[in-house]
């Protein structure tokens, strides 16, 4: 079938005509139409699928399915017969070709510098990665494989396919063993990358435009290099653009201070939050004090808004400053109602037993030992009530 492929012949073609062989309809129902020629890259290697139109039908995947390819279009595919021309969504094509290309080339330069072999690639819609068998990789290690790479790029070196057979390999230096059998297709970029592929490539390094790392993490013991090829880092280059110049606008400073400016901000607030926490907790031991100041044995106080922590914090505070009563707190807080019951150092109550009786009132759940409790449910009843059944469950 290498003869017959116009995506073999020519990766540069974007659009052909052909006759159709066939028609069918898979058994999930896609329609699926099978051409005497096809332009149509179909899923694999690593590369996504070509998209497109068979005269004014979309075509929407292809696959190779034994030894056929089939393009499953919209609609229904009886209504395609005889001759039809086909188009390519060249934007995606070149797109995919650019990234692919992108990739060996880097992988080549992992490979030259450090070696550094790939043992995994994804070209995703976004971004591309490659799996690198390294421990790990440093920001010099990154930054000579990106500048390698893009000089590669620069060089405009001819990026060519070849067909050869298994007993013919031993005449190349291929980056990796090849997988395959019987006709092997190699895609070379001379005095740099042989490898054997059958992925869709551009004409030339050239064509790639530009190659940009993004981030690398650590994946099953390999590190996995992020990156982007040609009109992606056009792409990138636009969104950080627009991303930096509204932060540098909210930070009233140039972009190429912005970094600086963030990291300010951030400290200042960090020292902010810092300092309103501990005023958070200077205002709940002073409201904690007026609370305890009551001659009465049991404080029981109701709220609204007001998070099941806070009431716990509240809690500690006015037993400690007072360890001969209990304090009942309730909050209710949108469509539930939370609660809090503790007990002074001085008091024998169960605060557990208190718990078991009260969360039936509000089908809730909670939890704690017999000193304090906390435990929330449904707000079925008022948050008065609920207060009102804790009391009661104390006396």
């Amino acid at each position: 079938m290498k003869e017959l492929l116009y995506y073999y012949q020519d990766a540069m073609l974007r659009e052909f005509t052909a006759t159709i062989v066939h028609t069918g309809i898979e058994t999930d129902g896609r329609h699926y139409v099978v051409l005497s020629n096809t332009a149509f890259y179909p899923t694999g290697g690593g590369q996504p699928h070509d998209t497109g139109t068979l005269n004014n039908t979309n075509v929407i995947d292809v696959e190779k399915v034994d030894e056929e390819i089939r393009h499953y279009i919209e609609g229904d595919a009886s209504a395609l017969s005889g001759e039809v021309h086909g188009k390519l969504n060249w934007k995606r094509r070149f797109d995919h070709m650019q990234q692919h290309a992108g990739q060996h080339i880097l992988t080549a330069a992992f490979v030259e510098l450090f070696d550094a072999p790939t043992v995994s690639f994804h070209l995703g819609s976004e971004q591309v990665t490659i799996d690198i068998a390294v421990d790990s990789l440093s920001n010099e290690q990154l930054a000579a494989a990106e500048a390698r790479a893009n000089a590669i790029i620069l060089e405009n070196r001819p990026i060519e396919t070849k067909w050869i057979t298994e007993q013919e390999l031993g005449h190349y230096n291929l980056r990796k063993e090849v997988a395959v059998t019987g006709d092997i297709r190699l895609v070379i970029i001379p005095d740099f990358d042989y490898n054997g592929c059958g992925g869709i490539h551009p004409t030339s390094t050239g064509q790639v435009n530009a190659i940009k790392i993004l981030g690398t993490e650590k994946m099953k013991g390999n590190v996995r290099v992020s990156f982007v090829c040609g009109g992606r880092v056009l792409a990138e280059l636009a969104m950080r653009k627009t991303v930096l110049a509204d932060v540098a606008k909210q930070l009233s400073v140039p972009e190429v201070d912005a970094a600086t400016a963030l990291a300010k901000l951030l400290a200042t607030q960090k020292t902010t939050e810092k300092a309103l926490v501990a005023a958070k907790e200077e205002l709940l031991s002073f409201e904690a004090k007026a609370l305890a100041s009551s001659d009465h044995p049991i404080i029981a106080t109701s709220f609204h808004d007001r998070s099941i922590q806070e009431l716990q914090k509240l809690a500690r505070f006015i037993v400690a400053e007072r360890p001969d009563i209990i304090a009942l707190l309730v909050s209710e807080n949108e469509d539930k109602l939370q609660f809090v019951a503790a007990r002074g150092a001085q008091v024998k109550a169960s605060m557990k037993e208190l718990a078991a009786q009260v969360l039936p009132f509000i089908n809730g759940k909670g939890g704690g030992s017999e000193q304090m409790v906390q435990g929330g449910g449904e707000r079925i009843i008022a948050r008065e009530q609920l207060l009102a059944a804790m009391q009661e469950a104390i006396n």
